[in-house]
């Protein structure tokens, strides 16, 4: 590859690691190529889709004037594998917050579980967590959250393809899903729990899809650095 190519367009799968953020997986590659191939000042880059900290898996970046095809690849459907652990509830759906309360799961039962997941098949109403970076009245969501204000957020429709339930060793239920771009796994889990009459929250995320591209053919952020060598 030369500076042309990254200035003209590339698409760079990454397999984001555990606890970084979208943007600092998009600022490491910009230092990495400026660094080797002497990028103007305003080269472009972005990623195609933000992953939580929490999450690991597919984030796709692109660079120049492919960074055009963004809002593109978005659009597309995405494939999460991942864990719900029950019996329990927390304010951000995931780990990054405390547990806030706790809920019986003896009435949990495999067939109970296979039976509710087609609850959530098709199209559904899904309320986004109220720690997400959606804005409302100007601030995200989450600075509303930390600010101990509360906001009332309005249901949006979303996508479920599939639900497919991977393992089950209770409290916690493994799963692999494909869904519609905008909809938050976190409030699945959430939902779910909710559905299974106790509560439920998000422990591990993979994100393995988007569209036709997959985590398969990703590489770690230093997998990207080597591969420059």
């Amino acid at each position: 590859m030369t500076a042309e190519d990254y200035l003209e367009g590339q698409v760079i799968l990454i397999d984001k690691p555990l606890t970084w953020s979208s943007f600092q997986a998009v600022n490491k590659l910009k230092y990495i190529l400026k660094r080797k191939y002497d990028l103007p000042k305003k080269f472009k880059i972005g990623h195609a889709g933000t992953l939580d900290p929490l999450a690991t898996g597919l984030l796709i970046i692109c660079t120049g004037k492919f960074t055009k095809k963004i809002t593109e690849i978005q659009a597309q459907a995405k494939e999460y594998t991942g864990t719900i652990t029950v019996g329990a509830t927390t304010p951000s759906y995931d780990l990054e917050t405390e547990v806030d309360a706790t809920f019986p799961t003896e009435q949990i039962t495999e067939a109970l579980i296979l039976e509710t997941t087609k609850q959530f098949l098709g199209e559904i109403d899904q309320k986004p967590p109220v720690f997400s970076a959606i804005k409302k009245d100007g601030k995200r969501l989450y600075e509303h959250a930390r600010a101990g204000e509360e906001v009332e957020i309005a249901f949006r429709k979303t996508t479920i393809y599939e639900f497919e339930i991977t393992r089950i060793a209770l409290p916690e239920i493994d799963f692999r899903v494909t869904c519609s771009k905008g909809t938050y796994i976190r409030s699945l889990a959430y939902d779910f729990g909710k559905a299974l009459q106790s509560g439920g929250y998000l422990s591990a995320l993979r994100r393995t899809k988007i569209g036709d591209y997959s985590v398969n053919d990703g590489v770690s952020p230093e997998g990207f650095e080597k591969s420059l060598e």
